[in-house]
């Protein structure tokens, strides 16, 4: 019997197997995504090379690694896809979704790098303007290294969103900042068949500039995920489902994380102190089931029962010095 008391009010939580396919189901997404785009751009990147060879444009062979270095942050966060899918462990109890977050990290830096390289080749340029051959093919390229990125980008940014995976979203915007920087390539080539060459390292310093604000987008979600933030939009909503639980008559702490692509839950509710065992557990297990069904990527969700106290009674009276001190 104390067994069975102690279960109705400590933590407890009920996977659903519904909701681990899904979660390796949007893992394989991340990975279809990332073969795809990686395809796409490293097509580009080898027709720009042609035309970095028949130009001599120093602009698009910068463009032109870009586009590499961009196919390449696909190879960590695949890693990480795979590795999240992995079961977990009793050293990793939480699974392997955090490896996300850390090629989120990676991506974050060869967008940084990328930026940089723009913005060295931009002002050696400036300092050492060079003539151009086949501006028209140098135009041609840029614009496939543009509609390539782009598309890569809406591609990453729109899946990843769907699965909610930031890192994907952040390997994205990286593809939309070398896609300004072909841009810039185009823009370059137009100013330098005008007569105005200076034109092209200049429009290059903008888009550093661009780039830049990229890096701080892709930077603060990364940020935010390894900081535990969530939308507060989500927390609201919990609520507002827990409350409409049959049985719940209050809410203490509602806690959202991210894993990878995941959502995990952490919460406390109230339900009176008359109910029996069986009843406070069945109001539980309704208010993970309501949760898991209302918050698509909610994966578990672990809830803690607590009687209420109509005669001012403390029941967390043993652990009042602990959490002070936390």
């Amino acid at each position: 019997m104390a067994s069975a008391v102690r279960h109705a009010f400590t933590p407890h939580s009920h996977d659903s197997a519904d909701k681990t396919d899904a979660a390796l189901e949007s893992s394989a997404r991340g990975l279809r995504v990332l073969g795809v785009s990686f395809s796409v751009l490293v097509v580009a990147a080898a027709m720009q090379a042609v035309i970095v060879a028949m130009s001599g444009s120093v602009a698009l062979l910068g463009d032109s690694l870009h586009n590499v270095a961009d196919a390449l942050t696909a190879v960590p966060l695949a890693i990480a896809f795979s590795v999240g899918r992995r079961h977990a462990s009793r050293r990793f109890t939480y699974g392997y979704g955090r490896a996300e977050d850390l090629a989120g990290i990676v991506i974050v830096l060869i967008i940084a790098i990328s930026g940089g390289l723009a913005g060295y080749a931009a002002v050696v340029r400036l300092l050492d303007p060079q003539g151009v051959r086949a501006l028209g093919w140098v135009a041609a390229a840029a614009i496939v290294g543009f509609v390539a990125n782009e598309w890569v980008a809406r591609f990453r940014i729109k899946v990843g969103r769907e699965i909610g995976s930031a890192a994907l979203v952040a390997d994205g915007l990286h593809a939309r900042a070398d896609g300004f920087t072909s841009l810039a390539v185009l823009i370059g080539a137009a100013a330098t068949a005008l007569g105005l060459p200076i034109a092209d390292p200049i429009v290059g310093l903008l888009i550093t500039v661009a780039i830049l604000y990229v890096l701080r987008d892709a930077a603060r979600e990364i940020y935010r995920r390894l900081m535990d933030a969530v939308d507060p939009g989500l927390i609201d909503q919990a609520e507002q489902i827990i409350a409409g639980t049959d049985g719940v008559l209050g809410i203490g702490s509602v806690r959202l994380r991210w894993i990878g692509h995941a959502l995990r839950a952490e919460v406390d509710i109230v339900v009176g102190h008359d109910l029996s065992l069986v009843e406070a557990h069945a109001v539980a297990v309704e208010t993970e089931h309501r949760l898991m069904h209302a918050l698509p990527r909610l994966r578990a969700a672990t809830v803690h029962a607590d009687p209420d106290s109509p005669d001012g009674t403390d029941h967390h009276a043993p652990l009042v010095s602990h959490r002070q001190a936390a």
